[in-house]
C-alpha cells in the first residue's frame, strides 16, 4: 500500500467533487466522506486501465473503510451504554463535553457520529475527571512491570558498569499460536499462515532454536528477513477450528550504553548506510508541516544531537497512552500521533523516529513482545526502535516505557540508550514484505506480532481467528525445561481484535 500511495502521489490532480486520483481518495475516507471515495474508487478503476500497484491501491482504500468501520462500530446508545456501566448517573451534559473534547474517540462517517469501540476505556485514561466519575470497584489499568522503577533496571546498570553493553541474559521457550475460527475457510481448502518468529541481532538475542511446529515442516524465514515469520499451511475441515503453532527457545539480553553527551558528534548525512535511516518514508515517516513546527517548539536551539534527542523523547512521552485503532486504517501514523492527542507504543515510535530524522539523527524501527517472569501472566505487544549517535552507533530507545522516576539519571533515561532483556524482536522493520510473500493485503500493514492468514479466496482479517503467545523462562545456559508445566498464556491482545469482538 505504501510504496502503491508513493506512487500515485504523483499523479496529482484537480480537487473535483468525485475523488479522482488517489491522494484525493485516501483524504477521502481519512475525513469519514466514504461514499464519496467509493464514487471515486469505482471511477478510477472503470476510466483507468489499472494494474498492480495502481488497482491495488484503490482496492485497499475500499478494504480500509471496511476496516474502520469495524473498529468504529459503537453509536450513540452503543457507547452510552458503555459509559453507564461505570457511570450510572452519567449526565448527558458530561457525555457532550468529552465528546467535544475529542476525549471520546469518534468519526463521522457519511455524516453520522460513530465512536471508537476502545472509545470508553480510554476516555478514563485521557481525563481524570472521568475517571473520577467511575463507580467502584475500579479496577486499575494494567501496566507493564518496567514502565517503573524495578531491580532490574538496577541489575543492567551494575552489570554495564564495566563498560559492557550486552548483559543479565534470559532463556525462555516461546510458543506461538494461531487459531482460524470453524468453516471461516470452505473445508478442503489450504489455509496459509505467517507466525512471527525472531531472528539472530548480535548482542541482543541469539541462540535461537526452532523446536517444533504445527503442522510439521514449517518454513523459517531466512536471517535476512527484516521482518521474519515461519510459514505453516493446513487444510480447513467443516466445523473445526484450524490451528497453526511454533515453539522455539532464544537467549535475550539487555542492553545499555553510557553515553556522554559532550561527545556525540553530528553524523554525515551523506553517509550511504545511514542515509536510508535519516530519509522520509511515506506514507508514516513524513516531515508534514505540523511535525516541522512540534520539532521546531521542542527542540529550539539545540544543536547537541543527544540532547535534541532527549528533547523529543521527553516530549513525546508525554503523550497519553490510550488504545489505538488498527494502523492498516489510518494513512499516515506519525502526524495521526502528533494529532489525535494520545497513542499507542508504535503510534509514539514512529512519531519519535521520523522527529529524529528530521533533525538529523537517523532512526529506525524495532517490534516484538514483553513479558515478565515476576507478574504471572503479564506479556503484551511492543514497538520500540533505536538511534545512531557518533561515536557510539546504534542505540536502543522506547519512548512508550518513557523515563523512569528516579532523580538518578542514568536510571531516569534507562530507556534513552538501553532495553530490559524481557523483550523479543521479531522485526528490524515496519511494513516489509514476508518471506514467502503474502497473496492477499495483510491484516497488520506496518507491525507484525499477532500472524497473518490467508487462503486462496482472500485475506481472514483479526475478527476471523485468534492467537496465542506462551512463554516459560529457562535457565541460562541450557536448552530443556525448568520444573512444572503451567505457561504463561495471553489470548487475544490489547491494541485490537480479539475473537468474537
Amino acid at each position: 500500500m505504501g510504496a502503491g500511495l508513493l506512487l500515485l502521489f504523483a499523479l496529482g490532480s484537480a480537487v473535483a467533487a468525485v475523488p479522482d486520483s488517489l491522494p484525493q481518495v485516501v483524504a477521502a475516507v481519512d475525513e469519514g466522506r466514504f461514499a464519496e471515495a467509493e464514487e471515486g474508487i469505482a471511477d478510477l478503476l472503470a476510466r483507468w486501465e489499472t494494474a498492480g500497484l495502481q488497482r491495488r491501491a484503490l482496492e485497499f482504500e475500499r478494504e480500509r473503510m471496511r476496516r474502520i468501520r469495524l473498529d468504529f462500530s459503537l453509536n450513540r446508545e452503543g457507547v452510552l451504554a458503555q459509559l453507564r456501566r461505570q457511570i450510572p448517573d452519567l449526565r448527558e451534559a458530561e457525555f457532550e463535553a468529552w465528546d467535544r473534547a475529542g476525549l471520546v474517540e469518534h468519526m463521522d462517517i457519511d455524516g453520522e457520529r460513530r465512536w471508537f469501540r476502545r472509545a470508553v476505556s480510554n476516555l478514563f485514561r485521557l481525563s481524570p475527571e472521568a475517571a473520577a466519575r467511575r463507580a467502584p470497584p475500579v479496577r486499575p489499568f494494567a501496566e507493564g512491570p518496567f514502565e517503573r522503577l524495578h531491580p532490574h533496571h538496577a541489575e543492567v546498570l551494575a552489570a554495564s558498569a564495566g563498560g559492557a553493553t550486552s548483559v543479565a541474559p534470559r532463556r525462555l521457550e516461546v510458543t506461538q499460536s494461531i487459531i482460524v475460527e470453524p468453516d471461516a475457510v470452505p473445508a478442503g481448502e489450504t489455509v496459509r499462515a505467517w507466525i512471527p518468529y525472531p531472528r539472530a541481532i548480535p548482542a541482543q538475542q541469539e541462540g535461537i532454536r526452532l523446536v517444533r511446529t504445527s503442522p510439521a515442516g514449517g518454513r523459517v524465514a531466512p536471517e535476512s528477513a527484516p521482518m521474519r515469520t515461519v510459514y505453516l499451511e493446513a487444510t480447513a475441515q467443516s466445523g473445526r477450528p484450524t490451528e497453526f503453532s511454533v515453539t522455539y527457545e532464544l537467549t535475550v539480553y539487555a542492553r545499555r550504553v553510557r553515553v556522554d553527551p559532550a561527545r556525540v558528534q553530528a553524523v554525515d548525512r551523506k553517509d550511504p548506510t545511514l542515509a536510508p535511516f535519516l530519509a522520509e518514508r511515506p506514507p508514516h515517516v513524513v516531515f508534514t508541516p505540523g511535525l516541522r513546527a512540534f520539532s521546531h517548539q521542542v527542540v529550539g536551539n539545540e544543536t547537541n544531537p543527544y540532547r535534541i534527542a532527549q528533547k523529543l523523547f521527553a516530549a513525546v512521552d508525554r503523550i497519553p497512552w490510550a488504545g489505538a485503532r488498527e494502523y492498516s486504517t489510518i494513512s499516515n501514523i506519525s502526524d495521526h500521533a502528533l494529532r489525535a492527542g494520545h497513542a499507542d507504543c508504535g503510534q509514539q515510535t514512529l512519531l519519535l523516529i521520523t522527529l529524529l530524522r528530521l533533525n538529523g539523527i537517523p532512526a529506525r524501527w524495532q517490534s516484538g513482545w514483553t513479558y515478565s517472569d515476576e507478574d504471572v501472566g503479564y506479556d503484551n505487544m511492543h514497538d520500540w526502535g533505536w538511534m545512531y549517535l557518533r561515536p557510539y552507533g546504534w542505540l536502543p530507545m522506547d519512548v512508550t516505557t518513557g523515563q523512569l522516576e528516579s532523580d538518578d539519571p542514568a536510571l531516569r533515561w534507562f530507556y534513552l540508550g538501553g532495553l530490559d532483556a524481557y523483550r523479543i524482536a521479531f522485526n528490524d522493520d515496519y511494513a516489509r514484505d514476508f518471506v514467502p510473500a503474502k497473496t492477499h493485503f495483510r491484516s497488520e500493514t506496518v507491525d507484525s506480532q499477532r500472524g497473518e492468514v490467508e487462503w486462496r479466496g482472500g485475506n481472514l482479517y483479526f475478527d476471523q481467528w485468534d492467537y496465542r503467545f506462551q512463554w516459560r523462562m529457562l535457565p541460562v545456559g541450557e536448552g530443556g525445561r525448568t520444573g512444572g508445566d503451567d505457561l504463561n498464556t495471553t489470548a487475544g491482545e490489547r491494541r485490537g481484535w480479539t475473537a468474537g469482538s
